[in-house]
């Protein structure tokens, strides 16, 4: 699996403290052993993120990707659920 991220992304992922920055990278490297794993609740999105998947870095915290060609994942936001979906 090849993971790729948009500039969104990494502008808001450099802001994060550094404990945030290590949880998302140890959630990313269940994610290409095991997309599905329970600890990630992947999962599609709907609305504004039609098309695109969900997966928990943290309680709160979440990451946005959406599937591209040949195996690709491109992760295009992080934040909190209330960041990213306004709820």
């Amino acid at each position: 699996m090849n993971i790729f991220t948009h500039r969104n992304f990494d502008k808001k992922y450099t802001k994060l403290p550094e404990k945030l920055r290590e949880r998302f990278k140890e959630r990313r490297n269940i994610f290409v052993e095991n997309p599905f794993h329970p600890l990630l609740d992947n999962h599609p999105l709907t609305a504004e993120w039609a098309g695109c998947w969900s997966i928990n870095v943290t309680g709160s915290y979440r990451a946005i990707y959406r599937h591209e060609q040949n195996s690709t994942v491109r992760f295009l936001a992080i934040g909190t659920h209330s960041e990213l979906y306004g709820k």
